[in-house]
C-alpha cells in the first residue's frame, strides 16, 4: 500500500489469498519414504540384480543400471504422485502430494522435478534438513518444486 492511500485514509482492496494446505509433519514423510522404498524400489533392485544382471557383482560394477534403476523409481514416483497425488508410502500415512497454489495433483513433469530436486537436496544433505528451521517446514525440493504433501481430510 503507499503512503499517499494511507494518508488520505483509503483502504486498497485486500490481495487474495492463497489457499492453505498444510504441510504433513516432517517424521510421517520420512516413514512414507521408507515404505515406498520398500515396496518399489527393493523390489526393482533385486529384480535387475539377480534376475537380469546375475548377481551384486555385476550390478555394483554396471553404473548404468543403478542410474536406470534411480531414475525408473523416480518415474514410478511421479506416475503415482500425477494420477492420485499419493504414492503407497503416501497412502498408508494418509498424505497427499498437492501443488501448493492450486491444491490439486503435480504433474508427470513437477513431479520429476520434484523427484530430480530431492535426489539433489539429498547430496548435500543440507537442503533436507531445512524443515526444522523453517516456520514452513518445507525442504528444499519442496521449495524448487512448488508442492509439498498435505495430510488427507477425512
Amino acid at each position: 500500500m503507499r503512503w499517499r492511500t494511507l494518508k488520505q485514509g483509503k483502504k486498497s482492496p485486500p490481495a487474495p489469498s492463497l489457499p492453505c494446505f498444510p504441510l504433513a509433519p516432517t517424521t510421517l514423510r520420512v516413514k512414507a519414504f521408507i515404505v515406498d522404498v520398500f515396496m518399489i524400489y527393493l523390489p526393482l533392485l533385486y529384480l535387475t540384480t539377480y534376475g537380469i544382471l546375475g548377481g551384486k557383482d555385476a550390478f555394483q560394477s554396471n553404473q548404468l543400471a543403478i542410474f536406470l534403476l534411480t531414475l525408473l523409481f523416480g518415474v514410478i514416483l511421479s506416475l503415482f504422485w500425477m494420477r492420485t497425488g499419493q504414492s503407497p508410502g503416501y497412502r498408508v500415512y494418509g498424505m497427499r502430494l498437492v501443488h501448493a497454489r492450486t491444491g490439486k495433483s503435480p504433474s508427470f513433469l513437477l513431479g520429476m522435478w520434484r523427484y530430480l530436486a530431492f535426489l539433489l537436496a539429498g547430496t548435500s544433505m543440507i537442503g533436507l534438513m531445512l524443515s526444522p528451521f523453517r516456520k514452513d517446514g518445507k525442504n528444499l525440493h519442496d521449495l524448487l518444486s512448488g508442492t509439498h504433501a498435505t495430510l488427507v481430510t477425512p
